[in-house]
């Protein structure tokens, strides 16, 4: 049944694949079958989401999970599939189900062996770690933790189990957790004191616990036995880091005797003002001091992983203190010497994630670039990189023994399994989401260029209504991405695809403004202390370089909306954006967007962010925070606008669009607030996705002429 046959993949062997940019009427067109129906968010809710693939020890076969939709439940539930993978093109690719629909399972793991995948699942009521047996019989628990067990990693001698687990650091146990968190529980007071600031963070209030790393032991069928050692025990800090952090963020070495892990410690209220991460090694068996190995960082450093040879530690690492959006280089640590330098000093990308090659000669990493998002092989030795991808979107990959196995998406698909081989092109694994899409038609797409501010070259992408006609000329939606340090590259998104307004009869306009990464550090840079004046003057000459281009826009027929910065945006395009005395739009949206500056500092979770945003504070500097503040533009307000706000948003907290819906209607502006109360800065239920698309659609129709 397993079977697969692949050659090495080695610097020397990996093709370099010519990478094309499409520029300046290079079309990339989406095949529309006859009959075609148009894209619906209904069908965007609805598609499967492949993730995480990991190839077995031998790289002959590779676990991967896939995110299927309870619409009733409202709710995703993530599965496990497995598949040899195939050695040439044309072999067949057969995969199977792991696990049973509708229990939900994620991120698969194979022992040292090969035998065996442990995974993360809930089926016992609480997120513990389960072990399946591949030659045959059920998966069994491996642990029993009294809390739920966040991420996991495996010992590369597969007797030890590292986890993540949320407990009061003055607690000597995962028990004495449970127990206080039980007593708590059933007290019917419900006050919270807090002593320091980052009460709450992103969409949940602080409980006063902390994500520890714990070592279990593991029995000769693969079960953790006693109780767990305590590593990262003493460091008032979260690891892996709230509330996105991974496995990614901690590895055990080659001889199975110690951890490294990325942590950030907090010293009294500094927390929400330090982006200072250290790495930290601590032995399996708890014996020995905890140590930081980067003592004189005092930026982000993160990603570890350690060389086969047990050598060497790879990491990525920032230079500058409180900036979140600092370009991540790839760092290089001699384990006996503790001496460190930068691989690729010159090289102007920001990498994300790294992967030994077997043979410790090559790190693989993934970067934005021009719009896309790639895999680079990195020589080690001679310190040079190379991608490995060309267009489109990498979400994750996976390399062993000479395969190497990603996913890729683009504005025109979703997600599907690709694999690499030497000496060969990609070749598509999966083909997910084939019957709902097989009667679907996409809008064809493509990337353009023109001078921004400093006469930049600036890029964006244009996509087609899904039933484009020459000759024709269609309403447009101005879509403005978040961050600001984000991008609208070629990507499926699922919250602001393009293809929805496509289907829906609009041409859709993207600008990679200044502040998007992938063109370089002092692009990426360019827009803090400059959110109303750089970004604004490339949407605008954005504007008038895709009207020019593209006839079938029409320009005076046209809504532009944005969420996280790009709803800032919004707000300040209706004040500053007035060609006419109006601007050129019919409508706007306003996603949980800033709209006062001055109360967003106060208000908001991550105070790193917005110190370096607007280089200091509010009450030292009080002119940055005014320099470029929606609510001092309201008396200029006039086009109408729908404003979205969710309630468990504390990036950019409730008060902010409840506050743009006030000046919209005591200035008689015509206007709508779409609440969601169990919402965070995104729209994640499926069922409010669909009533959000449903609402901003309706408004955008109600304004543009079709």
């Amino acid at each position: 049944m397993f079977h697969a046959v692949l050659r090495r993949l080695t610097p020397a062997h990996i093709p370099y694949l010519l990478v094309v940019t499409l520029v300046a009427g290079a079309t990339l067109s989406v095949a529309a079958p006859a009959g075609a129906r148009p894209f619906t968010p209904q069908d965007l809710v609805m598609l499967e989401r492949v993730s995480d693939p990991r190839l077995s020890p031998d790289g002959h076969h590779v676990a991967y999970q896939v995110r299927e939709t309870d619409y009733a439940g409202n709710h995703g539930v993530t599965g496990l599939w497995l598949a040899d993978l195939p050695a040439r093109a044309g072999d067949a690719w057969m995969p199977r189900r792991l696990t049973a629909p509708g229990v939900g399972s994620d991120s698969p793991r194979w022992s040292p062996d090969g035998r065996s995948l442990y995974f993360l699942s809930s089926r016992s009521g609480s997120s513990q770690v389960w072990r399946l047996d591949l030659a045959g019989g059920e998966a069994q628990p491996v642990t029993h933790a009294p809390l739920d067990i966040g991420s996991f990693k495996l010992a590369p001698d597969g007797h030890h189990l590292v986890v993540s687990m949320a407990v009061f650091i003055d607690c000597g146990t995962p028990e004495c957790t449970r127990k206080r968190l039980d007593e708590r529980a059933a007290d019917k007071r419900t006050g919270q004191l807090y002593q320091r600031i980052f009460v709450r963070h992103w969409d949940t209030w602080s409980d006063g616990t902390r994500s520890q790393l714990f070592a279990y032991t593991l029995d000769s069928n693969g079960a953790a036995t006693g109780a767990p050692v305590w590593l990262s025990r003493g460091l008032d800090g979260d690891v892996p880091s709230r509330p996105e952090g991974d496995d990614s963020e901690y590895t055990i070495t080659p001889d199975g005797a110690a951890v490294i892990f990325s942590i950030r410690v907090a010293h009294g209220s500094d927390e929400p003002l330090s982006t200072r991460f250290d790495l930290y090694r601590a032995s399996l068996d708890g014996r020995g001091e905890v140590r930081n190995l980067t003592p004189g960082n005092l930026a982000w450093t993160t990603s570890p992983v350690v060389s086969p040879d047990g050598r060497t530690l790879a990491y990525l690492a920032t230079r500058r203190p409180g900036f979140e959006s600092d370009r991540f280089g790839i760092m290089i640590l001699d384990l006996a010497s503790g001496s460190a330098h930068e691989l690729l000093p010159n090289w102007d990308r920001s990498a994300s994630g790294l992967t030994w090659s077997a043979d410790g000669h090559t790190l693989y990493t993934t970067a934005d670039d021009l719009g896309q998002h790639r895999i680079y092989a990195v020589d080690v030795a001679h310190a040079t990189v190379r991608p490995l991808t060309g267009d489109g979107t990498v979400g994750g990959f996976t390399v062993a023994r000479g395969a190497l196995v990603y996913t890729l998406d683009t504005l025109g698909s979703p997600a599907q399994l690709y694999t690499l081989a030497a000496g060969g092109r990609p070749r598509q694994l999966t083909h997910l989401n084939q019957a709902r899409l097989k009667d679907v038609r996409f809008g064809d797409y493509e990337q353009f260029q023109f001078k921004g501010w400093n006469d930049d070259t600036v890029r964006g992408y244009v996509v087609k209504p899904a039933d484009f006609q020459p000759g024709r000329r269609y309403p447009v939606a101005l879509i403005i991405h978040g961050g600001p340090q984000s991008a609208f590259g070629n990507f499926f998104h699922y919250r602001w695809n393009a293809q929805v307004y496509a289907a829906a009869g609009y041409a859709v306009v993207m600008i990679d403004f200044h502040g998007t990464p992938g063109y370089g550090q002092a692009f990426t840079d360019s827009i803090s202390g400059h959110w109303g004046d750089r970004p604004l003057e490339d949407l605008q000459q954005g504007w008038k370089a895709a009207l020019r281009r593209y006839s079938f826009l029409d320009g005076a027929n046209a809504c532009a909306l944005g969420a996280s910065y790009g709803g800032y945006m919004i707000n300040w395009i209706a004040g500053n954006w007035q060609d006419n005395g109006a601007g050129p739009w019919k409508c706007l949206i306003s996603h949980d967007g800033v709209f006062d500056a001055r109360m967003m500092y106060y208000s908001t979770d991550e105070l790193w962010f917005e110190e370096w945003e607007n280089k200091g504070t509010p009450f030292a500097d009080p002119a940055n925070y005014e320099r470029f503040n929606p609510v001092d533009h309201v008396a200029d307000w006039k086009i109408p606008m729908l404003v979205v706000q969710g309630g468990r948003d504390y990036r950019i907290p409730e008060g902010q669009g409840v506050g743009i819906f006030t000046a919209l209607q005591r200035k008689g502006i015509p206007s709508q607030l779409l609440y969601f109360p169990d919402e965070n800065h995104w729209v994640l239920k499926p069922q409010n996705s669909v009533q959000w698309h449903e609402v901003v659609l309706d408004w955008m129709h109600r304004w543009t002429a079709h």
